[in-house]
């Protein structure tokens, strides 16, 4: 038996009154989805558990079949692993966003989805001019990189917000606060002056695109506890693909192949056909494979029905339809959201999200379509979401 996880990340929402009530994925055609859903088993799960900040983190870890309430410690500690980046005591990382404030508010939290190509030059100009043997940035994708601390732990002690939860609102109100902010908000202040004038600034702004005007700092963490390999826990050799660097990090805190698959990122621009090709082909090696594909989510904090739908209807075409046509050996699959970004809140919500099992040895139970209604209908609901993993796999 082999094994795909397919994650559409952020792809639940909900029911939007100006599009006649209906969430993306209701609007979304999904003829591939639609009829594995009729032939398989569909509900709800909770991936988010009561308590925990409803990000990708979170979410991705229960999906991946990792309690969250044991190994979550700070999203900025996995996205650091992605990088090889060690934390050693008493240091800290944090996510450092290039975003653009406006008016004193926050116009975009990507900066316009700013290339990665571009936001290497930005954070090196960060580290010299605000860099020191205890300060130093690392460039990721795209907008999102790392700050690493030393001698400053008492900054994992302030309250931060994530900038994708304040868009269009006066930034002043949104600051790190409390024990060990003082370091945060004097880096951000400080970079707004860096990158006034900042050369790749200067060529984004004559082109009609938006500069990344500061950084912003958050998902601070330190040291976090090893987790177990997901071959030791599960019994299976597991390979993931992926345009985002939480989500490498996860595997490689899971010990899963990291696949290196050409056309991958973590906009609408991602090759949904590449990427469902490589996975299935690693299927050779491997038992298990997880497609993760970000475009949804992206959509969602943009706000964008039209492109949340039109990225769904990608990945229903472009990747569901290859799953449900692989003519290899038994597959089982199991295709999911992480959380909800609904449209109309450009955030995540800790709601739960439709789970469809399919494949060898799954059994119908009478849904019409992969939405979040029809997995309502079901009265099939999973309160512990890292238990689903156990599901897919006979564990």
């Amino acid at each position: 038996m082999k094994y795909c996880v397919l994650i559409i990340d952020g792809a639940a929402g909900l029911p939007m009154p100006e599009q006649g009530h209906k969430t993306s994925l209701e609007i979304a055609a999904t003829p591939n989805l639609d009829a594995m859903a009729a032939e398989g088993s569909l509900g709800l799960v909770r991936t988010v558990p009561r308590g925990l900040e409803p990000g990708s983190a979170v979410a991705c870890m229960s999906v991946l079949g990792y309690d969250p309430v044991v190994y979550y410690k700070g999203r900025a500690s996995i996205e650091a692993g992605s990088m090889d980046l060690a934390i050693g005591k008493g240091e800290a990382v944090f996510r450092c966003n290039l975003v653009t404030v406006t008016d004193s508010r926050m116009q975009d939290y990507s900066a316009g989805h700013i290339s990665s190509d571009e936001s290497t030059k930005i954070i090196e100009t960060l580290n010299e001019t605000l860099g020191s043997n205890l300060i130093k940035f690392y460039p990721g994708v795209s907008y999102r990189h790392i700050l690493k601390l030393q001698g400053h732990a008492d900054a994992l002690g302030a309250v931060c917000t994530p900038p994708h939860d304040i868009p269009g609102k006066t930034v002043a109100e949104y600051l790190p606060k409390g024990p060990g902010s003082d370091i945060l908000r004097d880096l951000m202040t400080r970079s707004e002056a860096v990158l006034k004038d900042h050369p790749v600034n200067i060529a984004r702004k004559a082109r009609g695109e938006l500069p990344a005007t500061t950084i912003w700092l958050f998902w601070g963490s330190g040291q976090v506890p090893p987790m177990p390999a997901f071959k030791k826990v599960y019994g299976l050799k597991a390979a993931m693909t992926s345009g985002v660097d939480l989500l490498k990090g996860l595997a490689k805190m899971s010990g899963m192949t990291l696949l290196d698959i050409k056309g991958i990122t973590d906009g609408p621009d991602n090759d949904n056909a590449a990427q469902a090709a490589g996975a299935l082909e690693a299927l050779k090696k491997h038992d298990l494979v997880v497609i993760h594909i970000e475009a949804p989510d992206e959509a969602g904090h943009e706000g964008d029905v039209k492109g949340k739908v039109g990225a769904i209807q990608k990945i229903d075409a472009e990747v569901v339809s290859r799953l449900r046509s692989w003519r290899g050996e038994d597959l089982r699959v199991l295709v999911m959201p992480d959380h909800p970004t609904p449209v109309s809140v450009r955030t995540h919500t800790p709601d739960p999200v439709p789970f469809l099992l399919w494949g060898k040895g799954i059994k119908a139970n009478g849904a019409g379509r992969f939405t979040e209604a029809e997995a309502g209908k079901t009265g099939v609901f999973v309160e512990e979401g890292y238990k689903i993993m156990g599901q897919l796999v006979g564990k």
